[in-house]
Formats: structure tokens, sequence, C-alpha cells
């Protein structure tokens, strides 16, 4: 925590946190606390998960989606193709292992 953090209360489906935040990053954070207060409370409203520990980790897995998805669309938006680097190192740890095998075997 630096000098220029400050303890920020937030509520996140009716619950009060107090936070650590730099002055700088407030905004950012207060967005990041509406976006999950609004997730938890979507999870809570469908009725299927009663828990407040079983309704974070749902939104958290939510969340974490979005940002994987996000993450693709951009790398592909880019013009890189994950499934081809993926499938060109597969090979080349194939060719390498072909390789590497008859070099073990003269230690």
């Amino acid at each position: 925590m630096t000098d220029k953090s400050k303890t920020l209360d937030v509520a996140i489906m009716g619950r009060s946190y107090k936070v650590a935040c730099a002055e700088e990053e407030r905004e950012g954070l207060l967005t990041a606390v509406s976006y999950l207060d609004a997730k938890m409370s979507e999870i809570k409203a469908g009725g299927k998960v009663a828990s407040a520990e079983r309704i974070a980790v749902m939104a958290a897995l939510n969340i974490a989606h979005e940002l994987m998805e996000t993450r693709n669309s951009r790398a592909a938006q880019a013009g890189f193709d994950l499934e081809a680097l993926k499938r060109r190192i597969n090979s080349m740890q194939a060719l390498l292992d072909e390789v590497l095998v008859p070099q073990e075997r003269l230690l």
C-alpha cells in the first residue's frame, strides 16, 4: 500500500467492504465494483445459486470467460491466429522430440 492509497467503502450485493486504493485508481475500482455487483445480482436473481460464495464464484467465472473471449477476439482482429500458433508449437515440439531422442542415446 503506497502513501497515496486511501480506504474506500464499496458495496457489493448489499454488503460493505473497505478497499485500499490509490486515488488515481478510484474511478476504475468503482466501475469494477459496479460491474461485479450487477453480475452477482443477476446471478442471484436467476434463483439457481443461493450462497454469496457460490454467487461470487459464478460471477468470477462469467467475468473470466468474458475476458478470455475479448482477448481472443482482439487477437483475431489483429490478424493473430492463436490456433495456428498452437499447431506450429506442437509441430516444433514433435520435431524436437524426434531429433533429441537419438542424442540422448549417445550420452
